[in-house]
């Protein structure tokens, strides 16, 4: 199962000046398999050292002396470590905090040995932790459930994965990839990038058996609850996650969640669910200007769930033949399959926070789903499931920010074109010019690329 994060270890290798390497995402998405995979591939040994199962091994760390952790690891081990043909990799170090604070003396004491490290909870570690940070002396990669991409190439579909990558806007397109594309993003629907619900698929094509495969990821992931807060608080994270795939695209609003239970304690479990990795929370900006963190609304966002299919699991969807429960769905799943690409396009090494943008007025409200930026340039970003649908919302942003440039995804062929629009604001009335780059729903993967070749400079 062939993951892009490889490239990024390879380079990360390579590189004169790397530094201890923090492997960071949430449960099942695949931080072992990668570890583990890549390590076998490049070096002539890995060793691997699971700090959840050999709490004895604890102790080494307390010392905070590279060279005499690794002496002992290799004895307990009966396995030689030798710097740059060895890789150490240190999985599940969240339940050692002491290890995350030693990562900075292997820096400075054992550059040349390669250290990786992986924990599902560091979010929670960190937050609780008590000792000094090696701030400066690791480095992060971020992993996410497969995107679309890697799932085709999961599948066998090489050939469609090289289209997709290879594909420009403009160029003749294929009636063959854009009906199989459209196919397995159905697909993708129902299956989506967790590692262990790709693997049944690909091994048995049995749908059946991938919704096992969801449902057992669930419970694992509702049952791990308990290392992350109280009994009320588990109990508030399991209403807020049921209620998460019907909020999908639409403002948070505590009251409907649970009318009997206080919207504080409401909030916490959600925050708990996004430390967790869960849920990720695109927050309301005013979009003025970048960074857009900057006027970001910490009380006014959307969520997402960490996975499409199990977005769609806990709404109850099950079979691709089961069309008029997607129907009902498909909205949501769309929001929820482009920020799900967004957050794992461009730089591993760094979280990217989603954005939206929301105008409140009377009789006018507009809602753009996502911005992207681009040169500096904020760029709204309109989703829809079919092949239609005005843009009204992103006629109003344009016209407000002075932007001339959008995108839209839905499930339509690509195109870009130039168009004016009338718009009015009350008594005032002006015309919005601006370019349109519409893509379908299964090229989020490629935003970056092809709004480079297609932005027109000075937009």
């Amino acid at each position: 199962m062939k993951r892009k994060s490889e490239n990024d270890l390879t380079a990360w290798k390579d590189r004169v000046d790397r530094k201890p390497l923090v492997v960071r995402g949430a449960r099942q998405v695949g931080k072992t398999f990668l570890v583990e995979t890549f390590g076998r591939r490049c070096f002539e040994s890995v060793l691997t050292v699971n700090l959840e199962q050999k709490d004895a091994l604890h102790r080494l760390f307390e010392g905070m002396d590279p060279n005499r952790i690794v002496q002992e690891l290799g004895l307990y081990f009966n396995q030689s470590v030798v710097p740059g043909k060895t890789l150490l990799f240190l999985d599940e170090v969240q339940a050692c905090p002491k290890a995350i604070a030693c990562l900075r003396y292997f820096r400075e004491e054992l550059p040349g040995l390669h250290v990786i490290a992986a924990g599902s909870l560091l979010e929670f570690a960190l937050r609780e932790f008590k000792h000094s940070m090696p701030v400066g002396r690791i480095e992060y990669l971020y992993l996410y459930p497969l995107t679309l991409s890697e799932f085709l190439s999961a599948l066998g579909e090489d050939r469609l994965v090289s289209w997709l990558e290879n594909y420009h806007v403009g160029d003749p397109f294929s009636d063959t990839a854009h009906v199989r594309l459209r196919e397995f993003l159905r697909l993708y629907y129902f299956i989506g990038g967790m590692p262990a619900a790709v693997a049944a698929y690909r091994e048995r094509r049995d749908l059946v058996e991938v919704q096992r495969e969801l449902t057992s990821i669930l419970t694992t992931l509702q049952d791990d609850f308990a290392k992350y807060g109280t009994r009320a608080q588990q109990r508030n994270m399991r209403r807020v996650l049921r209620h998460i795939p019907l909020s999908i695209g639409r403002k948070v609003r505590y009251v409907n969640i649970d009318r009997e239970t206080r919207a504080g304690d409401l909030r916490t479990a959600l925050e708990l669910l996004e430390l967790a990795g869960f849920v990720s929370l695109v927050r309301h900006s005013s979009a003025n200007g970048v960074p857009l963190g900057a006027e970001a609304s910490n009380d006014r966002f959307k969520p997402l769930l960490l996975d499409i299919a199990l977005c769609g699991n806990l709404c109850g969807l099950s079979l691709p033949d089961d069309a008029e429960l997607l129907t009902v769905q498909e909205g949501r799943l769309a929001e929820q399959l482009v920020g799900q690409e967004l957050r794992a396009v461009g730089p591993c090494f760094a979280e990217r926070p989603l954005f939206y943008w929301h105008r409140e007025a009377k009789n006018a409200n507009a809602e753009v789903d996502y911005l992207w930026i681009h040169d500096g340039i904020v760029i709204p970003v309109e989703v829809r499931s079919g092949t239609s649908g005005s843009l009204k919302s992103t006629h109003v942003f344009l016209a407000e920010k002075a932007r001339r440039f959008a995108v839209r995804f839905n499930m339509d062929y690509p195109s870009i074109g130039d168009f004016s629009v009338d718009h009015r604001k009350k008594t005032d009335a002006k015309t919005v010019s601006f370019t349109l780059l519409s893509l379908p729903l299964y090229l989020v993967g490629q935003l970056d690329r092809l709004i480079q070749e297609q932005y027109p400079t000075g937009g």
